[in-house]
């Protein structure tokens, strides 16, 4: 059995991040990931992910805020460029644009309301819908690079981190947790689990947990129709009868990659084990991202997308989970908007497990139990 102060079970991106931030503080630390360095089989691959400062909630404007501060040390650690800036655009239902704007300006953010000929002029690759919100403070995390520096620097810092490592037990004791993988058991004074899709069934034994609900999504890259096309990274707000319910897509959002523009809708999923889902691409849902790009993203080519399906795991109201009951620190909720969270996520894990902090109370662990 090998003692270590903290286990981190799960190395995609807030399991990571957590590692790294607790191996730069001097923490003896081991991360287990039971896939392979790269793999595609949970939420945190692929080329791009969206950061902005645009929420309605203030908790999360500054949640975003404190991010860029820690994404602006992770870059200075690892030395690479993780983040590129080129402005986020929201349009569409003007309520919520207006919601957006007001809540960007109250927390001393920069914001600008356009007037949808303005922004079409400025992107011609995308067309506007109601009103249009600029805020230049966004754009695009690189994730599958950014998942490869905070490892790296993790290292670097005496992180073990092991791949190929599955756990399978995690079981409270009177000094701490041990943590079983086959062939190896690790004794440490905490867990912070951040096992994305699995982490019901990892610790659902364990831990009373709000519902997680996993599904699968299928964003998909398209291939643009002018190289010099300026791209912001965008959300759409939709209205009408493409909002209505059932299994219309309500809202859309695309960013530019090095895959191509990367377009998708929001949580519209079907429920999927991860452990039975085998990524099969969705014809009838990638059709309708077809025909979303046709009529609205005319800076790109629909006939000929690239489809990413990955897991989103989902809280009922999109609130993350994040808190420490006795031993154990549970992460997870993250799917469809946590990414651009990841290094400041880190952090506030690292706090919980060393016992010098605590996550935002709407993310706690009231009414959670540990057997």
């Amino acid at each position: 059995m090998e003692a270590v102060d903290v286990v981190v079970v799960g190395g995609g991106a807030m399991g990571s991040a957590a590692a790294w931030q607790m191996a730069r503080r001097g923490v003896d630390v081991v991360l287990l990931e039971r896939f392979e360095p790269g793999h595609v089989r949970g939420s945190s691959h692929g080329s791009s992910r969206i950061v902005r400062l645009s929420y309605v909630d203030p908790l999360y404007v500054d949640l975003a805020a404190s991010a860029y501060e820690q994404w602006d040390e992770l870059q200075d650690d690892c030395g690479e460029t993780l983040l590129t800036w080129t402005g986020v655009v929201d349009h569409g239902d003007p309520a919520t644009v207006s919601a957006l704007t007001a809540a960007i300006l109250d927390r001393g953010h920069t914001a600008k309301q356009l007037d949808p000929r303005e922004a079409t002029v400025r992107w011609p690759g995308l067309r506007f819908d109601g009103s249009v919100l600029f805020h230049p403070r966004g754009g695009q995390a690189h994730a599958d690079r950014t998942i490869d520096a905070l490892k790296t620097t993790a290292a670097k810092h005496g992180a073990d981190v092991r791949h190929g490592a599955a756990v399978d037990m995690i079981r409270p004791v009177a000094d701490g947790v041990e943590v079983h993988a086959p062939g190896e058991t690790w004794r440490a004074r905490t867990v912070v689990v951040a096992a994305g899709a699995w982490t019901e069934a990892l610790i659902g034994h364990l831990v009373s947990l709000p519902r997680l609900t996993v599904t699968r999504e299928q964003p998909a890259h398209f291939a643009a129709l002018d190289p010099s096309t300026p791209w912001p990274s965008f959300v759409h707000h939709r209205t009408g009868a493409f909002a209505r319910g059932g299994a219309t897509p309500r809202g859309a959002y695309g960013l530019h990659s090095p895959d191509g523009l990367k377009v998708g809708f929001h949580a519209v999923g079907p429920i999927v084990d991860p452990e039975a889902d085998r990524r099969g691409v969705d014809g009838r849902r990638l059709r309708e991202l077809q025909d979303y790009v046709a009529e609205w993203v005319p800076g790109a080519d629909p006939e000929q997308p690239t489809a990413t399906p990955c897991l989103y795991t989902l809280t009922d109201n999109a609130d993350f989970v994040i808190d420490r009951v006795g031993p154990v620190v549970v992460a997870a909720g993250f799917s469809g908007h946590g990414f651009k969270f990841t290094p400041e996520i880190g952090r506030i894990l690292a706090d919980l497990a060393l016992g010098t902090g605590a996550a935002p109370a709407r993310f706690g662990s009231a009414g959670w139990r540990v057997a």
